[in-house]
């Protein structure tokens, strides 16, 4: 079972980000602020979760959240400031479209640089250990799943819809055969 909070403080944010890994398209990062007694059996990191269960949990994290956040940052930008700086400035991005200032910041992982003032936690596989972050791991996936159905009506031959852009066989050889798109990141390397 997740955890509902790490510091004690009632304005906890948890972040994650999704899209890292990807050839193509931006990274996204989602933060959550949830209430005190913020209770969902179903909710647990994004990578354990189906598609349609994701959906539904996106739905029941935007309604019953404090508040919550989703902001991307492109491909052009990852190429200019490498992929690591562009998923915290991704989460950056969504705690300043916050409408509450968060007490205290939980992210995914063990990398991220200090928002403003406000005291933070990295927490390897935070993800599937407490709320706020799965509830952001779902709302970043979601919203770059999106994302990428749209491009994948431009570009069919990448197979967008199916990979989003991860580093499949299908999407590599498709590299090979027609090069890359406006939307692939020319930093990372396809073999």
């Amino acid at each position: 079972m997740l955890k509902l909070n790490f510091s004690g403080y009632k304005l906890e944010c948890g972040c994650d980000e999704a899209g890292r890994g990807c050839l193509a398209g931006p990274v996204v990062a989602a933060a959550v602020i949830l209430p005190e007694n913020f209770q969902c059996e179903l909710l647990n990191d994004s990578k354990q979760l189906s598609e349609k269960q994701r959906n539904q949990l996106r739905l029941i994290i935007e309604k019953e959240a404090l508040v919550w956040a989703v902001a991307e940052v492109d491909n052009l930008e990852i190429d200019k400031i490498n992929i690591l700086n562009a998923s915290i400035l991704a989460m950056h991005r969504a705690i300043d479209k916050l409408p509450l200032r968060p007490e205290f910041i939980i992210v995914d992982g063990n990398k991220f640089k200090s928002y403003q003032d406000i005291p933070h936690k990295t927490i390897v596989k935070g993800d599937s250990k407490y709320l706020s972050i799965a509830a952001a791991s779902v709302l970043a996936k979601t919203y770059r799943d999106e994302l990428m159905y749209e491009l994948d009506k431009q570009f069919p031959e990448y197979d967008w819809k199916q990979n989003k852009a991860y580093p499949t066989r299908k999407h590599k050889a498709a590299i090979r055969e027609f090069g890359v798109t406006d939307y692939h990141r020319l930093t990372f390397k396809s073999d």
